[in-house]
């Protein structure tokens, strides 16, 4: 679970679906320290109001428990790539 990926200019709701496909937790990690779980409704609704506070979703990382899951991630963030 050491593997991050920064993210870059996402459309929230997109990743958000992305996210949704992923088998394992996945967790936003902001650069003041805070932890959230992806796959949770609420932290879903804190960490778009972090994200919102800091104008900029590249202010955070992703980690994934499942290393597949990171597959799904790396490429939306990097390609824009939606999962089916």
């Amino acid at each position: 679970m050491d593997n991050k990926i920064r993210l870059h200019n996402v459309d929230f709701e997109d990743f958000i679906v992305a996210v949704e496909k992923c088998k394992g937790d996945v967790f936003l990690e902001t650069t003041d320290g805070d932890v959230l779980n992806l796959k949770s409704k609420l932290c879903q609704m804190i960490g778009l109001s972090t994200i919102l506070a800091h104008t900029e979703i590249a202010e955070a990382t992703v980690r994934c428990a499942k290393p597949e899951d990171e597959t799904i991630l790396f490429r939306f963030n990097l390609y824009g790539e939606k999962p089916e």
